[in-house]
């Protein structure tokens, strides 16, 4: 979008000092932009637009994880195979997106942009609190679209710097942000994923056993919601991984999560439920 401006002069908002949000300096200046500014849909139409899930986060002694199925919905058509849910926020945090597909990618970004913007305006990077509250808000401000059936729900997660540990956030669709511990999960297929977790979760798990879990709770996941891929080895399409710990983000090789899926799927050809989980 071009705008002119008189006088060769910048308009009011380039001007005005005070808030560090860029999310609150394009309310100002071109509000059209953001992605709560979506035309209405009409009833029944967000039947027809692509959804993402399932996106699981788990903690491990390092730091945390965050990984994600592959695949997006239409109503009951696969819209897309290999659609990316998990994404760095910045250089200590991911995050991953349920829910409508597309307003989901334009909140990431502009979340992306918020956290770059505040560090190039304060000279420092927000808390791993702060990047949670910011996120809340983004959520928050695309409430009218989730009324109408456009729900964005992401999980949020870093390495927070102060503590040395890996945390997990989980939003509802009015900005409500919860702190959440050990392992969490999102989206349809989140319910048997938790339940996947809860089983073969455990403190102090390496990194690899961490990616493992995960990718066993995706796998039980699939298994159980048809939302929700599963990995598709004949188009070697496997969940995206990425890692967080005091070193960065990182996300993990395709190979390394093929060789881990791979592995998994071997196993389960002799127990289609999965490992079972010690009783004490």
């Amino acid at each position: 979008m071009t705008q002119s401006f008189p006088e060769g002069r910048l308009p009011a908002p380039f001007l005005a000092a005070g808030s560090s949000s860029f999310s609150e300096f394009v309310a100002r200046l071109s509000p059209d932009l953001l992605p709560s500014s979506c035309t209405p849909l009409a009833p029944g139409a967000a039947d027809s637009v692509p959804h993402g899930t399932t996106i699981v986060a788990a903690t491990f002694a390092d730091g945390v994880m965050m990984a994600g199925d592959r695949r997006a919905t239409m109503g009951n058509i696969i819209a897309q195979r290999d659609i990316e849910k998990v994404h760095p926020a910045d250089e200590y945090s991911c995050v991953g997106i349920a829910g409508t597909a597309g307003l989901a990618v334009e909140i990431v970004r502009l979340f992306q942009a918020e956290l770059e913007h505040y560090e190039k305006i304060e000279g420092t990077t927000l808390s791993l609190d702060g990047k949670a509250n910011r996120l809340a808000t983004l959520i928050r401000g695309n409430l009218a679209m989730a009324m109408q059936g456009l729900a964005v729900v992401p999980l949020f997660a870093g390495y927070d710097l102060e503590t040395g540990a890996g945390r997990i956030f989980s939003y509802d669709v009015t900005g409500g942000r919860y702190e959440e511990h050990s392992f969490h999960a999102v989206g349809s297929g989140s319910l048997f994923a938790r339940g996947s977790l809860k089983k073969l979760y455990r403190d102090a798990l390496t990194e690899t056993e961490c990616i493992t879990a995960t990718i066993q709770a995706l796998y039980d996941a699939a298994d159980d919601d048809s939302a929700t891929g599963g990995p598709d080895l004949t188009r070697r399409i496997f969940p995206v991984v990425i890692v967080v710990t005091d070193d960065g983000f990182r996300r993990v090789p395709d190979e390394d999560i093929a060789a881990i899926a791979d592995s998994v799927i071997d196993a389960r050809m002799g127990r289609p439920d999965g490992p079972a989980a010690p009783l004490t």
